[in-house]
């Protein structure tokens, strides 16, 4: 079974500059340095995470995505990921059009609130706790919640071509019915 880790890392040219807003603990830009020999920076807001990445020698930025990324300039990046980011922002549109100038490429992903065991929950009247929702309806850092179908209008809102689509789920790869199949939906992106 392939990791999460390396379905992303497969995506990503080795020796690419990578930028990761949202970057957590910096395990993922980690792999992709170690694994792809890539240029990793990342960008994070939560203090504790942000002592995790330097632990794990990962050079990483404090700030708050809702605030732009001006500091980058136009193409500074080869690849911007922006991995479970997107349902903890308030304005997506505007961080997705910044990840696309900063970038020459993206990667989204985020749980895929239509794979058919959470619209099984939802359907019984709870909401799910999943490994890709792992919280109480109560005490979740998303703002929202989406599906894979969602992210084709948005990518078209934002003036962005999706080069692949495909979801996640249990370490494999889903092409096909990912809206339905896929714990996670995964989009690899670009200008328009």
């Amino acid at each position: 079974m392939t990791s999460r880790f390396d379905i992303i890392a497969a995506r990503v040219p080795a020796g690419s500059r990578v930028l990761d807003l949202g970057c957590g603990d910096g395990a993922l830009l980690a792999h992709l340095r170690d694994a792809r020999g890539c240029s990793v920076q990342g960008v994070e807001i939560d203090p504790d995470k942000l002592v995790a990445c330097a632990r794990r020698g990962v050079d990483v930025l404090q700030l708050d995505l809702e605030q732009g990324l001006s500091m980058f300039a136009d193409a500074s990046f080869d690849v911007v990921l922006l991995i479970d980011s997107l349902p903890n922002l308030r304005h997506t549109e505007a961080a997705l059009r910044e990840a696309a100038r900063v970038g020459r490429s993206g990667i989204a992903s985020f749980a895929n609130f239509a794979y058919w065991r959470i619209r099984l929950r939802v359907a019984g009247g709870r909401l799910p706790v999943t490994d890709e929702l792992p919280y109480q309806w109560y005490d979740t850092p998303n703002l929202r919640v989406a599906t894979h179908a969602d992210f084709a209008g948005l990518a078209a809102k934002c003036g962005l071509r999706v080069h692949e689509a495909f979801g996640v789920h249990a370490g494999r790869e889903v092409h096909i019915l990912p809206n339905l199949r896929a714990s996670e939906s995964m989009f690899v992106f670009s200008a328009g």
